[in-house]
């Protein structure tokens, strides 16, 4: 089914309204790009795999760091699969794609993207500070492996740490999602402002809740099931998720033609002028 097309965003962008399952449309589109290009895919997920093993060195016995820093890790993921939405638009318009095009993407010295990776790197890490306070400040006892978390935070029965420590982490985190969710891919798309892409990716959240939540949902439980396999699942999930989301965008955002674009202007200022 064609998704509704929605109001049209004041930059020459349409946002079209989807079904409640969409999602799922998306992660088969994602799966097809890996599989036809696994190459540039597998690389940038052996490299998320990487860096969780980093993490689990770093912080294996500071859970309370390391609880911040996974869940971190999932606000700026967008950022680092730039390179991915490169191929998967080069397979859309059926043009070679590689490892070289998709790291080809982070050598252009363009500030908006550079802007905006600092502004979610700035919120991941506001995030891993807050995370660990509350956990080292209300914590019955000192939070340093799994099984710590466990009973200290998940399921202690004399407190709500772990019930606060996911309002805060969602407070955090859904703002964050809406506003990056198409931005990302639609940055290295277009030639728009960081705030146009904000604000079309805010607008196909609102316009698309249940689609939305159900993305946020699965992008969620596929990543925790990646870490759930010593971070090998990752490998495979981070392509999957980074090619999925940019069929996402498109499904979502659908730039206006110039010509029709003039034409609301034109009507526009008629209407303004036969009200005066």
């Amino acid at each position: 089914m064609r998704p509704a097309t929605g109001p049209t965003h004041e930059h020459g962008l349409r946002i079209r309204t989807v079904a409640a399952g969409r999602a799922w449309h998306w992660l088969a589109l994602g799966w097809a790009d890996l599989r036809r290009c696994p190459v540039p895919g597998l690389a940038h997920g052996a490299a998320a795999a990487l860096f969780g093993w980093l993490l689990l060195a770093v912080a294996h016995d500071r859970f309370w760091l390391l609880a911040g820093a996974f869940s971190g890790f999932l606000l700026v993921a967008p950022l680092v699969a730039t390179g991915l939405y490169a191929v998967s638009r080069a397979l859309e318009e059926q043009r070679p794609a590689s490892l070289a095009s998709a790291l080809a993407t982070w050598r252009p010295k363009d500030s908006r993207l550079v802007v905006f990776g600092a502004l979610l790197a700035l919120a991941g890490t506001g995030w891993v500070l807050t995370s660990a306070a509350l956990i080292t400040r209300f914590a019955a006892s000192p939070v340093n492996t799994p099984g710590d978390f466990l009973r200290m935070v998940l399921i202690d029965d004399t407190s709500h740490l772990f019930e606060a420590w996911l309002v805060m982490g969602s407070v955090l985190a859904a703002p964050i999602f809406a506003s990056s969710v198409v931005a990302i891919p639609l940055l290295l798309d277009r030639r728009d402002g960081v705030l146009t892409a904000v604000g079309a990716s805010v607008g196909a959240t609102v316009l698309n809740p249940a689609a939305m939540a159900l993305w946020a949902t699965l992008i969620l439980l596929l990543t925790l099931l990646g870490m759930a396999t010593g971070m090998l699942g990752l490998v495979v999930v981070v392509p999957w998720l980074a090619h999925a989301s940019w069929h996402a965008y498109r499904d979502l955002v659908e730039p206006v033609d110039p010509a029709e674009l003039a034409g609301q202007s034109a009507n526009r200022t008629d209407r303004a002028k036969a009200a005066r």
